[in-house]
């Protein structure tokens, strides 16, 4: 064949500019077959975006609770005898390259609180007397109801900060604040009274007073009996496993150590589900958007012969009809890819508004929609681009 008769070679405008306008002469079925490939890939992003969304607000949520508090107490010796903390353990614990604060509590087992002095001893009400540090509030996570924290003054007087519970049952409430309870034989100030602490429910029937106090009025031995640890979310059960040995570090078996607050599992437990749906919901949005395809341009192959006929017998080649074809299928899946993306970025963003969630629609989710639809489009249109290559220009005009 000679360089006059050899045919041309289609530039990457022309089969762009081809594939367009075999879209541009049926645009309802194209309008159709991208509106379902659309919903297909907008419902698999949006099952990423809101569940992203849902998750940064759990986190959100969670990191104001603290779900990375672990508590540190006193076991037993392998005789079977209570031991005890080292005073020592705290600064210890702080020690630890991924602990972000660390603190203690005591309980006072000499000391009891009552309403009044009139309350027979053996009405506690199930209320403790604990030992408390200034940076306790701050490392669990806790708020005030009322009044104010223990701080370097109060914390050498008899002062006291009831939990929620406390200041129920000593018949307060919030209206404890400035008022007096009886406490050890002797008369305490409430200062505050705090609001229920979800990750340490013990401090909520507690009376707190501060350490220096408990030392000198109550003949408090100094040891912690709770010592709370806050750490890096990605380093909690890391640390886990070596905080009975930081704690007491000649007998780390008689340290308990909690294990990880239940909404961290719940969460992980969670993020494992979502993926879960994702990729099912997603593998069936991709297979009926590749039907669609498919299905569309199988039909148009059948329905444009007198077309492939005429551009074989004008002298295209089958490699330029296969890629004529084949362009239609990528251009349909990428304009389905795009609009799915874009409806669900608003859906998601609608939402979300919606729930007061913070809106997140991860970049790898839309960027893999509209790429995974372009793989399955390429797919699709491989077996009708074949189909209108193999007609011969005499077999495509005779059914014309």
């Amino acid at each position: 064949m000679t360089a006059t008769t050899r045919a041309a070679r289609l530039s990457p405008r022309d089969v762009l500019r081809v594939g367009a306008a075999g879209l541009r002469t049926r645009p309802l079925r194209v309008v159709l077959s991208a509106l379902g490939i659309a919903i297909g890939i907008a419902a698999m992003v949006c099952v990423v975006g809101i569940a992203s969304s849902s998750r940064a607000d759990l986190d959100r949520r969670l990191a104001a609770l603290g779900t990375n508090l672990l508590k540190v107490a006193p076991g037993e010796s392998l005789f079977g005898e209570a031991s005890h903390l080292p005073n020592e353990s705290v600064a210890r614990i702080g020690e630890i390259d991924r602990v972000t604060s660390v603190t203690a509590t005591a309980k006072v087992t000499t000391a009891h609180v009552y309403r009044s002095d009139r309350i027979p001893p053996a009405e506690t009400g199930s209320l403790s007397v604990l030992a408390a540090r200034t940076d306790l509030l701050g490392t669990v996570g806790g708020r005030m109801a009322g009044g104010a924290w223990l701080n370097a003054a109060t914390e050498r007087y008899p002062a006291v900060v009831l939990g929620s519970t406390a200041a129920q049952r000593l018949g307060t409430g919030t209206a404890a604040v400035g008022t007096q309870v009886w406490l050890a034989g002797r008369w305490f100030t409430v200062v505050g009274v705090l609001d229920p602490i979800p990750l340490a429910p013990e401090l909520d029937y507690a009376a707190l007073i501060g350490w220096p106090t408990a030392i000198s009025d109550l003949r408090f031995d100094g040891y912690p009996t709770t010592v709370y640890t806050r750490i890096r979310d990605d380093a909690v059960v890391d640390v886990q496993g070596i905080l009975a040995r930081a704690a007491n570090p000649e007998h780390p078996n008689e340290v308990n150590v909690s294990r990880p607050s239940d909404a961290l599992v719940a969460r992980q437990a969670a993020d494992a589900a979502l993926t879960g749906l994702l990729l099912g919901l997603g593998a069936v949005a991709l297979l009926v958007g590749g039907v669609g395809v498919a299905n569309t341009m199988v039909i148009s192959v059948l329905e444009r012969r007198p077309e492939i006929g005429l551009r074989r017998a004008l002298g295209a080649t089958r490699g330029q009809i296969r890629l004529q074809f084949l362009s239609e299928s990528l251009l349909l899946s990428l304009l389905g890819g795009l609009g799915g993306a874009l409806l669900a970025m608003a859906v998601t963003t609608g939402y979300a508004t919606y729930q007061d969630w913070p809106v997140v629609v991860p970049p790898w989710a839309t960027a893999g929609g509209v790429l995974a639809t372009l793989v399955i489009g390429a797919g699709a249109g491989v077996y009708p681009a074949w189909r209108a290559a193999r007609l011969s220009p005499t077999e495509a005009l005779g059914t014309a």
